[in-house]
């Protein structure tokens, strides 16, 4: 046995007892909880838009920022809570998101205004926060051989697809048999296990007294210019105009906070980021495919489900599973993924996976007005396995290539760029539905400029108008927008399949094999000080 074998053998040891006693694969189990807790609520709401839109009557706007909000101030806020976890303690920190979550969860499920349920889900993505930086520091902690954090990864994201896929056919069943707020309630049972049993089994860690004082400036700092980027954009994508002052300003103040931000990370002796990290291009690639595959998943679920419910018309319960094929691709994908990982390499996985996905994009744009079971099936599995297999390269190369005293960093970067991309995902994507839906139905005969204009916000709506003209007018109505919205669904699946094109080139930079000895090897191995929890966690 090699000195490089002995050692990663030995601080695989360390790495398992520190966590008080427990196995890290039994740690992995309860990191997936977690991570369960926080996907399921990302995807549960899918389903249950039209839904909302009935009852609560939220404007295009606020329909956004329903949906919107949550990604959005996760994002804001990883790095914050992240940081601020090393200092206090993360398992604190975590159990806190727990709590948060929970009441969060009740809040939301009885909101009787879309005001109410925007900032039940904003306190949502505040428990998200707490919540989601631990689960790929700690593993990162614990699994310290990259072959053994490379099937840890695959779990981690098989898990994740499971929540994505629980989201949609749990909220369909609890739709078909009580009121929309009951999609919340799942979270709730998930909290009250997570709670005792993170406090059982997950040990108390926080970094070096060495590392300096935490940078609150800065982290408010970080969180401030990424809310401000991803509410502009959002702004953009509900059909604001750029030159409309509620979205310039965030816009740019948020690009000012950042430009701020990296400059007094650069500064810091301590930076809570150390952002040389970007120098390398392995790492800085893989965040950006990251983006690129979020970007496409989230935008087009959303979109997908909208087009099941209310152009096929099938319950939301036939829409969860109808999407179930794509998550299960993504749960295979995930198990497979190290696997395929060690006998491609991360370029050739990732870029692939991108290629996948665009595949099943371009088939996907055969969907029209009539129901294709086939077809939906076929393009869904190829876009789960795709994007799955896209997202586990990136993250896994993306570990692998930070240094072991900026593991922490690099989470919070990439759970950061995970949330920056699902948001900016349904801002971009919702920005292009909406410029190729409502020419559809600027002007449909017999029907009043006054109606179709309100048509225009989006389907649910026109439906509504339709409804209340009735008669001739109002089936004309019908059609065209459903026609409007396939025409719209079309033009978005080919922006996104020409992003994944886009993903796929940017691939290109990732290194072609999965290096595990050597210099790389050891630089992905943390030393004994790291494994003890003191720098391996945001």
């Amino acid at each position: 046995m090699s000195g490089t074998t002995r050692a990663a053998v030995a601080l695989r040891r360390r790495a398992a007892g520190a966590g008080a006693g427990a196995n890290r694969w039994v740690v992995l189990l309860v990191l997936c909880t977690s991570l369960l807790l926080v996907a399921v609520d990302a995807t549960v709401l899918h389903v249950a838009v039209p839904a909302v839109s009935e009852d609560l009557r939220p404007g295009a706007i606020e329909l956004l920022w329903i949906v919107d909000i949550y990604p959005l101030v996760c994002a804001s806020l990883l790095i914050l809570f992240g940081t601020l976890g090393d200092r206090v303690g993360r398992r604190r920190i975590l159990l806190l998101g727990y709590a948060l979550f929970g009441v969060a969860s009740g809040l939301a499920s009885l909101a009787d205004s879309a005001q109410v349920l925007i900032l039940a889900r904003a306190l949502l993505g505040v428990g998200g926060a707490m919540i989601m930086p631990a689960t790929l520091s700690i593993l990162r902690q614990v699994f310290p051989d990259r072959h053994e954090r490379a099937l840890a990864i695959g779990v981690w994201s098989a898990v994740a697809a499971v929540g994505a896929a629980v989201g949609p056919l749990l909220g369909g069943f609890l739709l078909e048999h009580f009121w929309w707020g009951s999609v919340f309630l799942v979270n709730i049972p998930l909290m009250l296990v997570s709670l005792p049993v993170g406090r059982l089994l997950l040990p108390e860690s926080r970094g070096e007294r060495d590392t300096g004082p935490w940078d609150v400036v800065g982290a408010l700092t970080a969180a401030g210019g990424l809310f401000g980027v991803v509410l502009g954009v959002k702004r953009l994508g509900g059909g604001e105009g750029a030159g409309n002052f509620l979205t310039v300003v965030p816009l740019v103040a948020g690009v000012l906070l950042l430009v701020v931000f990296v400059r007094r990370q650069r500064r810091r002796k301590h930076p809570l980021v150390d952002l040389g990290m970007f120098a390398r291009p392995a790492f800085s690639t893989s965040v950006g495919c990251i983006v690129l595959a979020m970007l496409a998943l989230v935008g087009l679920e959303l979109i997908a489900a909208q087009y099941l419910q209310l152009v096929l018309k099938l319950s939301p319960l036939e829409t969860g599973l109808r999407l179930l094929p794509l998550t299960l691709a993504a749960m295979a994908a995930g198990l497979v993924g190290a696997r395929l990982l060690r006998r491609f390499g991360p370029r050739t996985m990732v870029c692939a996976g991108f290629c996948l996905t665009a595949a099943a994009v371009v088939l996907l744009m055969a969907m029209g007005g009539r129901d294709n079971p086939g077809l939906l099936l076929s393009g869904f599995v190829l876009l789960g396995f795709g994007l799955e297999t896209t997202l586990f390269g990136a993250y896994e190369s993306m570990l692998a290539e930070a240094p072991a005293e900026q593991a922490g960093g690099a989470a919070a970067i990439g759970e950061t760029s995970y949330q920056l991309g699902a948001g900016i995902g349904i801002a971009l994507l919702g920005s292009v539905m909406n410029a190729a839906y409502a020419p559809g139905v600027g002007s449909v005969p017999g029907v009043p400029a006054s109606a179709s204009a309100a048509a225009g916000h989006s389907l649910g709506e026109a439906y509504e108008v339709a409804g209340r003209l009735g008669g001739s007018p109002g089936a004309a109505l019908r059609s065209a927008a459903r026609d409007a919205f396939v025409h719209g669904l079309h033009v978005t699946l080919l922006v996104s399949a020409g992003l994944l094109v886009l993903g796929a080139v940017m691939a290109l930079r990732l290194p072609r094999v999965m290096q595990c000895d050597g210099a790389a090897g050891l630089a992905a191995v943390p030393g004994p000080r790291e494994v003890a929890g003191s720098r391996v966690s945001v």
